[in-house]
């Protein structure tokens, strides 16, 4: 239940704060909705090898999820924890660049619910909870992914 506490209320605050949206970088593929990461946020991730490693027990997670694990069945989970891994990090003010495509055009033909982007944020949040991130960073993770869910939803 806290998960979707969480994911809800993030994407509330996503929706109508202007604060997030303070000194703003430009939009990237790696968001659509530029906002800044909070300070020391990549080091609070592990930088790259933490993500990585992050990333890496996420995507197992997903696959092995009932509720949206075949969402994921013909995936490539290293491509995909690679590509995510790249998001992450540069939307955490990492040094990496996110090369893959804007999530609008990444998602438009999967059939994808709000049932679906909650189910997701609540299986980030438990590889985030194994790999012992405290929660004000897991928050002000999915502070920089919520917004993404306007182009990550498919079916209204």
């Amino acid at each position: 239940m806290k998960h979707l506490i969480t994911a809800t209320a993030l994407t509330l605050i996503a929706l109508s704060s202007g604060a997030l949206l303070a000194q703003t970088p430009a939009p990237s593929a790696a968001s659509a909705h530029p906002v800044t990461p909070a300070p020391g946020l990549y080091q609070a991730f592990g930088e790259q090898a933490g993500i990585r490693s992050l990333m890496d027990d996420f995507v197992q997670r997903l696959r092995a999820d009932a509720r949206i694990g075949d969402q994921f069945k013909d995936t490539n989970l290293a491509n995909l924890a690679t590509s995510l891994g790249d998001q992450l990090c540069q939307l955490s003010g990492g040094p990496c660049i996110y090369k893959g495509p804007d999530m609008k055009t990444a998602h438009q033909d999967r059939d994808i619910t709000k049932a679906h982007f909650n189910a997701l944020v609540e299986v980030l949040q438990q590889s985030m909870e194994a790999r012992g991130i405290p929660f004000t960073r897991q928050n002000q993770m999915l502070a920089l992914l919520a917004p993404m869910h306007r182009d990550t939803i498919t079916v209204r």
